[in-house]
């Protein structure tokens, strides 16, 4: 099983129109992590695509191909691109230059995206929110099998017979779907024999054993091998040498950020047996000591048979980058190596 870090890069707004001190902080410590999570051998780095404040990353092609630039083997992908209000051929383009860069390491992980700040930003009506998925993926995916494209849509231009460039080191670019647990995102992923990441970050992990079998019937239906699809989970995780000492450490972070999305979408604030409950053994937060967070893998994976787990880091003012890297390094060297050895 791949194992991989991924984050959305949360930081301090720096609420100013220039010299936006913050912004460039995180910048230098993301490319740490990433520089670490390849010297220690894992996998995947992912960054996710927001377009608020609170969030580092509007381009995450951008930023992959700095990280491209200080790390070897790691994979690189975008986790997620919000390919709703994306140009599918800008996001192609982009893409498959960070492939050239990176010696063919790129991947696109496509997702409509949790958050709707950019519809209005780049001019898209929400109520085609759905529509706007379907028919971006659908270029996409063209554009990602073909030199040349014809297209006719209705919510983007059409296009006759243009090729597309650059193309990619790789053969194809590998294109993920990133769902948040939704039926229809299953079963489209499953009918177009696409690998899918499921987010798993509020509800218990057996809420989605259905779902993922959902998906894997869809391929079969569809005529597709689904003992061959890859699935990734993604969890937030935080490790420490002891599990109280995560909990305390990640706890006032964790908190002030569910408190925020909650207020924003109408959830309950989060207490901390809440909390407690969440990074109990069959919860879904990885947050305790590298034994009880690599337990918590072989239990996800007993449900699941995934193939690549993503552990999903988050930064606050509350949590030094210096608990980030050393949670990091032992997600690498004592998580990962039992992870491998157990998992074959």
């Amino acid at each position: 099983m791949e194992l991989g870090i991924s984050t959305f890069g949360e930081i301090t707004p720096d609420h100013t129109a220039g010299k936006a001190v913050n912004a460039h902080r995180r910048a230098q410590e993301l490319l740490a992590e990433a520089k670490l999570a390849d010297e220690i051998g894992l996998d995947v780095y992912a960054l996710g695509e927001h377009h608020r404040s609170d969030y580092f990353i509007s381009a995450p092609e951008v930023m992959l191909a700095a990280v491209a630039a200080v790390t070897k083997r790691i994979r690189l992908t975008s986790a997620v691109t919000v390919l709703s209000s994306a140009d599918p051929v800008r996001t192609f383009q982009n893409f498959a230059t960070l492939d050239l860069i990176s010696n063919g390491r790129a991947e696109i992980m496509a997702g409509r995206g949790s958050f709707i700040e950019s519809f209005p930003l780049f001019g898209y009506d929400l109520q085609h929110y759905d529509e706007l998925f379907t028919e971006h993926l659908e270029l996409l995916l063209k554009i990602n099998a073909s030199e040349k494209v014809t297209s006719r849509g209705k919510h983007r231009a059409s296009i006759n017979s243009l090729g597309v460039y650059p193309r990619p080191y790789q053969e194809k670019l590998p294109i993920w779907l990133a769902v948040g647990g939704t039926p229809a995102s299953m079963v489209r992923a499953g009918t177009l024999n696409l690998p899918v990441t499921v987010a798993i970050l509020g509800s218990a992990p057996e809420h989605f054993v259905s779902l993922v079998k959902l998906y894997r019937d869809s391929a079969k239906k569809a005529g597709h091998d689904e003992t061959k699809l890859q699935l990734a989970m993604n969890c937030h995780m935080h490790i420490a040498e002891s599990s109280q000492q995560a909990s305390d450490e990640f706890w006032p972070t964790y908190e002030k950020l569910m408190t925020k999305i909650g207020k924003e979408r109408g959830w309950g604030k989060l207490t901390r047996e809440q909390f407690e409950w969440m990074r109990s053994p069959k919860g879904p937060l990885l947050v305790g000591s590298p034994e009880e967070v690599v337990e918590k893998i072989i239990y996800q994976h007993g449900l699941f048979n995934h193939t690549r787990f993503l552990a999903q880091t988050i930064a606050g003012p509350d949590l030094s980058h210096e608990q980030q890297l050393r949670s990091i390094k032992l997600f690498g060297t004592q998580v990962a190596p039992v992870i491998r050895e157990r998992i074959k």
